[in-house]
C-alpha cells in the first residue's frame, strides 16, 4: 500500500489521481490552511513543547471555516487529526519512515540571497523552505513538487536555480519538465513545472509523452453531458452525451455581458473570445468573472454564461463522483488552485515503471 503525504493539499489532485487509477493508498497526513491566516508574532514558542499541536488548536479555535478542508474531508478517507493546518510547524521527523510519496507546491517567492551559497538555508523565509525542509526530515522515497511555469524565470532564474540545487543537496535524484494539461487529454491550456525526486539514485524516470487530445471544452459542458454522466472508468474519462439543464444563475445579464466582452481600458487590452475548444487556464479568481480575454465563457440559446463549478472540476480531471460541499465561490477558487488530475495520473504511471516498490 502506497503511503502518501501532501502539503498545500488543496482538493487533492494526487489523491484523486490515485483513486481514478485504483491504487491502494493511505493518507498519512494532508495540510492546507484554506484562507485562514493567523498572527503568531506575539506567541513565545520557547516554552511550547509541541508547536504543531499548539498551532492546530489555535486554528481549530479560530472559528474560521477552512473550506478547503471541508471539501477534502468530504472526498477522502482521512482522520481529522491527520489534516494539518500550517506547514511551517510540521515536525517531519515524526513521519520519517512512514511516507513513500510526498507531494506539494508552494507560492513562488523571491529568495533574498543571490546565488546558491547555503543550501536549504538559502530558502528561509519562503514556504518553499518548509517543503524542502520536510523532504529532508521525512525522507520520502519519492517526492513531486509542482509550481507555475513562471518559476523558471522568476527573479531572473535565481529562484529556480536555488530550488533545483536545494533538492539535489538533500540527496535526491531529480527530473523536471513543463507539462501542459492539453497534452494529457484535458481541454485546458495549463502549463506547470513538475519536479520529481527519487531518494534511490538508481531509478530511471522519464516524464510522460504527450497524448492526443480527444475532447473539447464543449464536451465537458453540463448542457452536453448531464451531471453524473462524466465518469472515470479504468482510469479513463467516459462521457455520455445526455444533455443537462444549466441553472439560470450562470447566465450573464446584459450589463455583465457587456463588461466581460469589453476589450479593457487604459492600455489594458485583451481580445474577447468565447466558446473556445480548449479552455484558458482556470483561475482561482474566476468567481469574479473577468473579461472574456482571460476567462472562459460559452454561448447557449443566444446568451452568454460562465462555466459551472462542476464544469470547472471536470476541466481539472475530477469526474462527477467528486462531491461539492461548498459554495460556488469557494468551489471556483478550489478548482482554480488545483493541479490537473490527469497530468498527475500520467506522472504516477511513470513513477510506477521507474520505482514499482512503493506501490506494493
Amino acid at each position: 500500500m502506497l503511503k502518501l503525504a501532501t502539503v498545500f493539499s488543496g482538493i487533492g489532485a494526487i489523491e484523486w489521481a490515485l483513486k481514478r487509477l485504483n491504487i491502494d493508498h493511505k493518507i498519512v497526513f494532508a495540510c492546507d490552511n484554506g484562507e485562514i491566516d493567523l498572527d503568531f508574532e506575539n506567541i513565545d514558542f520557547k516554552n511550547i513543547s509541541n508547536k504543531a499541536e499548539y498551532i492546530q488548536n489555535l486554528y481549530e479555535r479560530s472559528r474560521k471555516t477552512n473550506f478547503v478542508k471541508k471539501t477534502y474531508m468530504a472526498n477522502y478517507n482521512i482522520d481529522n487529526d491527520n489534516f494539518l493546518y500550517d506547514v511551517r510547524f510540521i515536525d517531519g521527523y515524526q513521519y520519517r519512515g512512514q511516507v513513500d510519496l510526498f507531494v506539494g507546491g508552494s507560492p513562488c517567492q523571491s529568495f533574498s540571497i543571490m546565488g546558491y551559497q547555503k543550501g536549504l538555508d538559502d530558502t528561509r523565509g519562503t514556504l518553499f523552505y518548509d517543503f524542502a525542509r520536510l523532504v529532508k526530515e521525512i525522507q520520502p522515497k519519492v517526492f513531486i513538487y509542482e509550481n507555475v511555469q513562471g518559476l523558471l524565470k522568476h527573479d531572473k532564474g535565481n529562484t529556480w536555480e536555488i530550488i533545483k540545487k536545494t533538492f539535489e543537496s538533500l540527496g535526491y535524484k531529480i527530473s523536471y519538465q513543463l507539462l501542459d494539461s492539453k497534452d494529457y487529454d484535458i481541454p485546458q491550456t495549463r502549463r506547470r513545472i513538475f519536479v520529481i525526486g527519487f531518494l534511490d539514485h538508481s531509478t530511471n524516470f522519464s516524464f510522460p509523452k504527450p497524448k492526443k487530445l480527444n475532447y473539447t471544452m464543449q464536451d465537458f459542458l453540463e448542457s452536453n453531458v448531464k451531471e453524473g454522466y462524466l465518469k472515470s472508468i479504468n482510469g479513463n474519462l467516459s462521457l455520455e452525451n445526455i444533455p443537462g439543464i444549466v441553472d439560470e444563475k450562470y447566465f450573464l445579464s446584459e450589463k455583465v455581458t457587456k463588461h466581460v466582452l469589453s476589450t479593457g481600458t487604459k492600455g489594458y487590452y485583451t481580445k474577447p473570445e468565447t466558446d473556445l475548444s480548449i479552455a484558458r487556464p482556470l483561475l482561482s479568481t474566476m468567481h469574479k468573472m473577468h473579461r472574456a480575454g482571460v476567462d472562459n465563457y460559452v454561448t447557449e440559446n443566444g446568451k452568454l454564461r460562465r462555466l459551472t463549478p462542476r464544469e470547472c472540476l471536470r476541466l481539472m480531471g475530477y469526474d462527477d463522483t467528486f462531491k461539492i460541499v461548498v459554495s460556488d465561490t469557494q468551489m471556483y477558487k478550489q478548482a482554480g488552485n488545483s493541479i490537473v488530475v490527469d497530468v498527475m495520473m500520467e506522472i504516477i504511471k511513470n513513477i510506477m515503471i521507474a520505482y514499482p516498490q512503493i506501490f506494493e
